[in-house]
């Protein structure tokens, strides 16, 4: 297998709004971010993602981008931005930018022009149709409730916006748009940049067509409709030769309703397209059919037949990307093991042993490696999501699908707003993100939960992810390792082997609040432990497993 560097590197997610408020206006910002490059350094990784700074109107959280060469008023300046990326690249930190281009803002120059005439040069930069009968072009939903059409009477014509309303689709059919889209991306490159994180580039070519999709819960087909279309490939290979080969980037392309055929293609190893991608079909395992509002508890057996099926699906083939957790999911520690005071610190650590240990690579999001959890929100009235209220709208007073009680009790554990509350830097006010009240509530455990009670505490969360970041980059097992699934009818227990050569790695996870009895396979019984969220036991051939316990033996 071809080694490369973004194999073998670790991405940590900053969601800038909340990362580290330098200003006091309640906002985080970038000379927050590079404030605070000590401490990224420290826990070891090598790249950062940043979600979107671009200046934006601020509808979805910066994912409607209005001018994609300056920089969002609030997070400051481009000269604050280029001495972030300066301080990044001192401590040999890597940059990557969020790409939003499947749609822009209703602000962006283009659209204001788009919507003005039927023949204006810029309408065909987006999705025009005439209505049916008196009613959308078709079916399909916006991400965000509701259809994906917004009625214009300007041109008395509707346009496509799979997300908000203020998020016109692009129309990557017409070649000047992808001009515009290559033109800059290169510019970013020249200033530095090392890469993209590609926003649902997975849905930038739709059908001609646009067919009705399968209507959903409420009464519209998925946003994911148009996923895979038929000339993604055909532009994402168009953008490798005319970007990303003008530099030694890396990518990935977040591919909603991605098929692990189709990803074999979006990230092959002949890096024809992109390095890797997310996929989300792990992330559905507590969801009900198409319906994530649910408090349903995940199925370990479901969650490892999905994880293995892309472990062994993409082996030699495509590059895998590592993640529980982003800006638009819950906090893992509350979705999949245990945020109580008793198990809260071994249960972290034993998701990451979980999915660091797997080939492909890691991305941490901001707090994550705190093990910071879902946040106790009591009403509506506290949340920032655009994806949360209006499911509560739409749901709950329109369609009177739950009641407020169900929908709130779905939202504090769904809801994208658990990952965006404020980095828990320390137990001062406002968790020491702010000195004025942030923009969303902080989670009130930050007395418990935060980076300067963790940063000195070699058992810590914090210091067991920089464990688990040392190892990846000592030994090339568990980046280059194939990997092999053992007990996939446990219901409790997650155990896989690595194996490079030689040399071959046994690890452990147990998921539930129970001691299980495992037996270990004969040739680890004379192994050693590589790391262990609990003090180490004597390797026998039967062991028992304490609640939620992870470790890893090395043959």
């Amino acid at each position: 297998m071809e080694k490369r560097w973004w194999k073998e590197s670790i991405v940590y997610q900053i969601y800038p709004r909340s990362f580290k408020d330098s200003n006091g206006d309640g906002i985080g910002d970038l000379n927050g971010i590079t404030e605070k490059m000590d401490y990224l350094e420290k826990l070891g990784v090598n790249v950062v993602w940043l979600s979107p700074v671009y200046q934006s109107p601020n509808d979805d959280n910066g994912y409607d981008i209005s001018d994609y060469r300056a920089i969002m008023t609030e997070f400051g300046t481009m000269e604050d931005f280029d001495r972030m990326l300066a301080a990044a690249h001192e401590h040999g930190i890597k940059i990557v930018m969020d790409l939003v281009v499947n749609h822009t803002s209703d602000e962006h120059p283009w659209f204001i022009e788009s919507r003005k005439s039927k023949d204006n040069p810029y309408r065909d930069y987006y999705i025009w149709r005439d209505g049916k009968d008196g009613k959308e072009p078709n079916n399909w939903g916006s991400c965000f409730s509701g259809p994906a059409w917004e009625y214009d009477e300007e041109t008395d014509m509707y346009y496509l916006h799979l997300f908000s309303k203020k998020q016109p689709d692009l129309n990557w059919d017409n070649p000047k748009v992808r001009e515009e889209v290559f033109d800059m991306m290169n510019w970013w490159l020249e200033k530095g940049v090392d890469g993209f994180r590609m926003d649902v580039i997975s849905l930038i070519s739709k059908q001609p067509d646009l067919p009705d999709g399968k209507p959903g819960i409420n009464g519209y087909a998925s946003f994911n409709e148009p996923a895979n279309g038929p000339h993604v490939h055909e532009y994402l290979q168009e953008m490798r030769e005319k970007v990303l080969n003008n530099a030694d980037t890396i990518t990935v392309g977040e591919c909603s309703g991605v098929t692990l055929e189709e990803a074999k293609k979006y990230a092959r190893s002949d890096e024809k397209e992109l390095n890797m991608v997310f996929q989300f079909e792990h992330m559905d395992v507590d969801a009900d059919a198409d319906n994530k509002w649910t408090d349903k508890k995940m199925d370990l057996r479901e969650m490892k037949a999905v994880l293995t099926k892309w472990q062994k699906g993409l082996e030699d083939i495509a590059w895998n990307s590592l993640f529980w957790e982003n800006h638009d999911q819950p906090r893992s520690v509350s979705r999949y093991a245990d945020d109580s005071a008793k198990y809260h610190d071994v249960s972290a650590k034993m998701l990451a042993t979980c999915i660091h240990m797997m080939q492909g690579t890691p991305y941490v999001y901001q707090g994550e490696e705190l093990g910071m959890t879902n946040v106790p929100f009591t009403s509506i009235d506290q949340f920032r999501d655009l994806d949360s209220i209006n499911a509560y709208r739409e749901l709950v007073e329109e369609q009177h699908v739950f009641t407020t009680e169900e929908m709130m009790r779905y939202l504090c554990r769904k809801s994208r707003d658990n990952a965006r509350t404020p980095f828990q830097w320390d137990d001062s006010a406002y968790a020491g993100f702010s000195t004025v009240e942030p923009w969303i509530m902080v989670n009130p455990n930050y007395k418990e939960i935060n980076a300067k009670k963790q940063v000195d505490d070699p058992e810590s969360v914090f210091n067991y992810y920089r464990k688990l970041i040392a190892l990846r980059k000592e030994k090339e097992i568990i980046v280059y390792g194939t990997y092999d699934l053992l007990l996939p009818e446990s219901e409790e227990i997650y155990m896989y082997t690595r194996t490079l050569g030689e040399e071959k790695l046994l690890v452990v996870c147990n998921f539930s609040e129970k001691e299980v009895a495992v037996e270990i396979p004969e040739e680890f019984r004379k192994g050693s432990y590589l790391i262990a969220n609990y003090p180490e036991g004597e390797i026998k051939e039967q062991m028992t497993i304490r609640p939620y316990e992870a470790f890893v033996l090395e043959k």
